[in-house]
């Protein structure tokens, strides 16, 4: 394997993200630096990142970024024209992947079942609730359950939603409404085109919030999820699915939530992750942990994979691939 190669890690950004995507990109650099990668560089990335990389000129970079403008395209636009090889899904993917409604027009016509929203305008809601209660108001392009509140009778957000009350509505002007579906919270990485394993999360608190994934001890994870298996494989299918329909590269992790009472009838794809987490608590190294892809291996797939999609040719990189 060829670990001469000048390799960036993009980390850090602006976004809601930012504290995160420093802990996975420390933990990206650590594990090469551990396998004796001998050029490696770690960039907090700020608005002067072209002219960095062009000084750098590396031969690939790890994105280790996470929401705007590392996840939706913005950066893999850059990259693209400075003809950088990077991990993870390219910019049309990106764009659309980050955007709830857009990933709905590719995935739904393809039999991919997804809960049915609406967009509207935040100040609406302090008129009435745009659909009967229980539901959720999300950001339509924000990660990591960024923004997310769920609307129910017992709310403490008003009826109607008092302007006064802390939530989403405040920080943006458009919000996605989906009605809120109850049972359990479900998740499918799947990496170099193969689904791994399912993980179910049972947070502390009422729901899967930022705080319930990246605090210690906020969410228990069962690895494997104990679930029956054809909602097991259901789920395995529609992550890889997911995965292909909208180009994904590298790593993704599908977010579900699954009624169990309802049986297949109740599972639900909420979104598809391009940028899934690399840090100590996050569901992609856990999984492919759990098929036997220890930390370090995962992250020289990645670069392999970018290495491989760049060139065109996977089986020239045999002396590269771990």
């Amino acid at each position: 394997m060829n670990k001469d190669i000048k390799v960036a890690v993009l980390m850090g950004g602006w976004s809601a993200e930012r504290e995160v995507s420093l802990m996975s990109g420390r933990g990206v650099v650590e594990a090469l630096e551990a396998r004796g990668w001998s050029d490696v560089t770690a960039i907090d990335m700020d608005r002067n990142i072209g002219a960095v990389l062009t000084a750098l000129r590396p031969d690939v970079v790890f994105n280790a970024l996470h929401g705007t403008p590392g996840e939706d395209g913005t950066v893999q636009g850059m990259l693209d024209l400075m003809q950088i090889p990077y991990t993870h899904s390219g910019c049309t993917t990106s764009a659309i992947a980050i955007d709830k409604e857009l990933t709905k027009a590719v995935l739904v016509p393809h039999g991919i079942r997804m809960p049915v929203g609406k967009m509207v305008d935040s100040a609406r809601l302090y008129e009435g609730d745009p659909m009967a209660r229980p539901y959720v108001l999300k950001p339509v392009n924000e990660g990591s359950s960024v923004g997310v509140a769920i609307v129910t009778d017992g709310c403490n957000y008003g009826h109607p939603i008092s302007a006064k009350a802390e939530g989403p509505w405040l920080h943006f002007e458009r919000l996605l409404a989906e009605p809120f579906i109850r049972g359990r919270e479900l998740t499918v990485a799947v990496l170099n085109d193969e689904a791994l394993c399912v993980t179910e999360l049972v947070p502390h608190g009422e729901f899967y919030d930022f705080a319930a994934k990246y605090t210690d001890g906020e969410t228990d994870h069962i690895c494997p999820a104990e679930v029956p298996a054809n909602i097991a494989k259901s789920m395995m299918d529609m992550a890889l699915a997911s995965h292909r329909l909208l180009g994904c590269k590298g790593a993704s992790r599908s977010d579900f939530r699954w009624d169990d009472e309802l049986g297949e009838a109740g599972l639900y794809l909420l979104e598809v992750n391009t940028q899934p987490g690399m840090t100590p608590l996050s569901l992609v190294p856990e999984q492919a942990k759990q098929r036997g892809i220890d930390y370090g291996d995962l992250v020289e797939r990645l670069i392999v994979e970018a290495l491989a999609g760049a060139t065109g040719n996977a089986d020239a990189l045999n002396e590269t691939a771990p």
